[in-house]
C-alpha cells in the first residue's frame, strides 16, 4: 500500500499497543515503525532490474523481519525514552512491522510474508492507493489524537478507525468473489476457452475490477464495474513467447518469468523486444490498448547475458486515465 495508509495504519497498532501509557508518542513511533519495511525500495538503486524486483517486498515484508528487528528497534529506543516496558515496546514494533507486509498482502504484488520461503501472498483485493480503505482511517486516528491518553473516548476512536478499516478489506473478498462470478459467466457466454483467470481490482476503488485471462496463444484482459448494464467487452493480446525462444533457457528470463507469474507477452518495435507484466494492465481502459503499466526493454550481450530496463511511465496517458476511470466505474 502506499506509504500515506501504512503510516495511518502504524500509528493506529502504536496506539492500540501503548497509546493510554506514553499517548501521541505511540502514535509517532508506530508510524516510523509501519514504514520501515518498504526501505527495501531502496534496494533498486544497487542492482539490476530483475533482482530489484525480486527483492520487492521480499525480507523486510517477512514475519521473520518482524520478529528478528522488533527487539534490535526496542533495544534502541529504550535506550532514550523514559518509558522502559520492554515488552510494551517490542509488541509495539513487531506489530508495526507485521501489520504492514499483511495488509500488502491484499495487493496485486503481494508480500514474502514466509520469507526465505519464495511464494508471495498476493489476495489482489485492494489497490495500492484505495481512499475508501484510508481516509475514514485516517479521520478517526485524527480524532483520536486530539483526546487525553486516558480518555474513553480516544480508545473508541482508534479502535473504530482499526474495526472499519479491517472490515473493509474482508467486504473487498465479497466484492472480488461477485466480480469473479460476472467474468466467468461472460466468457462462457461469449464461448471463449480459458486455461486460468485472475481478478484484481482497478486503481483507486473496489467498483470496477479487471480480469486477465489465459488461453493457449494469448490473454484477454476485461473490465467489469457493479454498475454495468452491457456485457464485458474483452481485450485480447497474442503473447508472442515465441519471440524470445532462443532466452527461455537464460537465468534472468526465468527468473522475470517468475516475478509476473507467467501473465506476460512480448513485443517488437523497430528490432526492439519489450517484455510486457500484465499483472498490473495497461495505463488505459480503451479497447485493446497497448500501452502497459510494466514494460520491460530487453537487452541482450554478446557474452549471453541479458537485461531489463523499464521502459518510462507516459505520464500523460497516466493522467488520461483517471477520467476513462472515472466514466467507466460508472458502468459501460
Amino acid at each position: 500500500m502506499d506509504s500515506l495508509t501504512q503510516i495511518v495504519l502504524g500509528a493506529a497498532v502504536g496506539e492500540a499497543v501503548l497509546g493510554k501509557k506514553i499517548g501521541n508518542k505511540a502514535m509517532l513511533y508506530g508510524a516510523i515503525a509501519g514504514t520501515i519495511p518498504d526501505l527495501d525500495t531502496f534496494v533498486s538503486f544497487f542492482t539490476d532490474t530483475v533482482t530489484g524486483l525480486e527483492m520487492h517486498r521480499g525480507f523486510t515484508h517477512s514475519v521473520l523481519f518482524s520478529v528478528l528487528f522488533a527487539p534490535i528497534f526496542t533495544w534502541l529506543v529504550t535506550r532514550y525514552e523514559k518509558y522502559k516496558d520492554f515488552k510494551g515496546w517490542c509488541w509495539l514494533f513487531f506489530l508495526a512491522f507485521v501489520t504492514h507486509p499483511i495488509l500488502d498482502a491484499h495487493t496485486t504484488w503481494g508480500t514474502q510474508l514466509f520469507w526465505p520461503l519464495e511464494n508471495r501472498l498476493a489476495f489482489k483485493t485492494i489497490f495500492v492507493i484505495d481512499p475508501l480503505y484510508t481516509v475514514p482511517f485516517l479521520v478517526f486516528l485524527i480524532l483520536t489524537m486530539f483526546q487525553k491518553k486516558e480518555s474513553l473516548k480516544r480508545k473508541k476512536y482508534n479502535r473504530l478507525g482499526l474495526i472499519i478499516s479491517s472490515s473493509y478489506l474482508l467486504l473487498t473478498f465479497v466484492l472480488k468473489g461477485a466480480a469473479f462470478y460476472q467474468f466467468k459467466k461472460q466468457l462462457e457466454e461469449q464461448n471463449i476457452a480459458y486455461t486460468e483467470i485472475e481478478t484484481k481490482p482497478s486503481p483507486l476503488n473496489t467498483i470496477l475490477w479487471t480480469a486477465n485471462v489465459e488461453t493457449d496463444d494469448a490473454y484477454y484482459i476485461g473490465h467489469y464495474s457493479f454498475f454495468d448494464t452491457q456485457p464485458i467487452r474483452f481485450s485480447k493480446y497474442y503473447k508472442n513467447h515465441i519471440l524470445v525462444d532462443d532466452l527461455k533457457d537464460n537465468p534472468k528470463m526465468q527468473r522475470m518469468i517468475a516475478i509476473s507469474k507467467g501473465w506476460y507477452t512480448i513485443d517488437s518495435y523497430n528490432g526492439t523486444i519489450y517484455y510486457n507484466d500484465l499483472r498490473f494492465g495497461t495505463l488505459s481502459l480503451a479497447y485493446n490498448a497497448s500501452d502497459f503499466v510494466f514494460s520491460y526493454e530487453i537487452k541482450t550481450y554478446g557474452n549471453g547475458d541479458i537485461a531489463f530496463y523499464e521502459k518510462p511511465k507516459n505520464r500523460i496517458q497516466a493522467k488520461k486515465m483517471l477520467g476513462e476511470l472515472w466514466q467507466r466505474l460508472k458502468g459501460n
